[in-house]
């Protein structure tokens, strides 16, 4: 039995935070300089009242219109998230009952950023292949703005918020694009777990308020109440890690990067993503990008821009998509999908 991609939809909140805002409050930093700096000139941001669940509803129910979706057929749900509802119960408990699936329907959250697609997926196929399941509904949401100090620029610039539904069968069915799923390549280094970190942001670290960390001008730096993000480790470990997870992949997969007609990975930021290009030696023409209007949306980037190449393509038989996450963890992971 294998296991297939039957759809793909995507949730942007209607809030936008663009380049001209932040230049605004911080001045020091040029509109140029942002979108030079990034590839970012927008980003969709969560209402305050606005959460990981009600993100995840709404794709779905976009997602159920948009492919005639009966939810009677869904019999499991993954919901991907960092900023779940709360600690306890599991989220996406909670979307099985606000949308209405069948009780019979299993429910499962996990804690998984950039790479969280990737894991998304293969844990799908597992459930496809090994007939627990035969419709699985993989969901994608989060709202880093939430978590993000208000004079942390570099992180504004960086990430904005978004949810993805994808749907893995076991059969193909119903739309344009019938993609199988094949194998997976993964890789974690957990001694760079502080990297990227909220500290104060589970049981370990129980902590009312924590005080902001200023530099001698008195510019921002951190505060454990909210995202920590070391920029120059995270880039390292993208930059060393990801070459050998793609030779990896293509091997288990019995491909060269020859065969491959399209790569499309996590869409951090557009500077570190051709550094990785080049570092892989695919070529421009198979490399896809989308970022610049909706910024870096963690584990919802890879399904938006996989949505946003397929709707823009004339697909032929045999056409080989890489998928590739990393960051927060570490953590990594790739497969080949298969239009079929």
């Amino acid at each position: 039995m294998k296991a297939y991609i039957n759809g793909i939809s995507y949730y942007l909140p209607k809030s936008i935070l663009d380049n001209v805002q932040l230049s605004n409050q911080f001045p020091e930093w040029s509109i140029d300089k942002i979108s030079e700096k990034t590839g970012i000139y927008k980003r969709h941001i969560s209402e305050d009242n606005e959460y990981s669940s009600d993100m995840g509803i709404n794709v779905i129910e976009q997602f159920l219109i948009e492919y005639n979706v009966n939810k009677e057929e869904i019999d499991f749900l993954l919901f991907c998230t960092q900023s779940p509802d709360y600690l306890l119960p599991t989220t996406a408990c909670l979307i099985q009952d606000k949308v209405g699936f069948k009780k019979t329907c299993g429910a499962l959250d996990f804690n998984l950023g950039c790479s969280g697609y990737i894991y998304g997926l293969g844990l799908a196929k597992g459930l496809v292949e090994t007939d627990q399941a035969r419709n699985v509904l993989l969901v994608t949401s989060e709202t880093y703005s939430k978590f993000i100090h208000k004079r942390d620029k570099s992180n504004r610039t960086i990430f904005g918020d978004a949810a993805t539904a994808t749907l893995i069968t076991s059969e193909p069915k119903r739309n344009h694009y019938k993609f199988s799923i094949g194998n997976f390549a993964y890789g974690t280094d957990g001694s760079g777990y502080d990297k990227l970190i909220i500290k104060n942001s589970g049981v370990k670290h129980k902590c009312i308020t924590s005080s902001d960390l200023l530099d001698e001008e008195g510019n921002f730096i951190s505060n454990d109440d909210y995202i920590f993000m070391d920029g120059k480790e995270i880039f390292n470990f993208t930059a060393f890690e990801v070459p050998p997870l793609i030779e990896r992949l293509l091997k288990v997969n019995g491909i060269t990067l020859d065969d491959v007609s399209m790569h499309i990975f996590h869409q951090a930021n557009e500077y570190m993503l051709n550094f990785i290009r080049k570092r892989c030696k695919i070529p421009e023409v198979r490399f896809f990008i989308s970022l610049n209007d909706i910024g870096n949306t963690v584990s919802s980037t890879i399904p938006i821009a996989l949505r946003r190449y397929l709707d823009n393509l004339k697909l032929e038989i045999n056409h080989k998509i890489l998928l590739a996450g990393f960051g927060v963890g570490l953590s990594l992971g790739g497969v080949i999908i298969n239009l079929e």
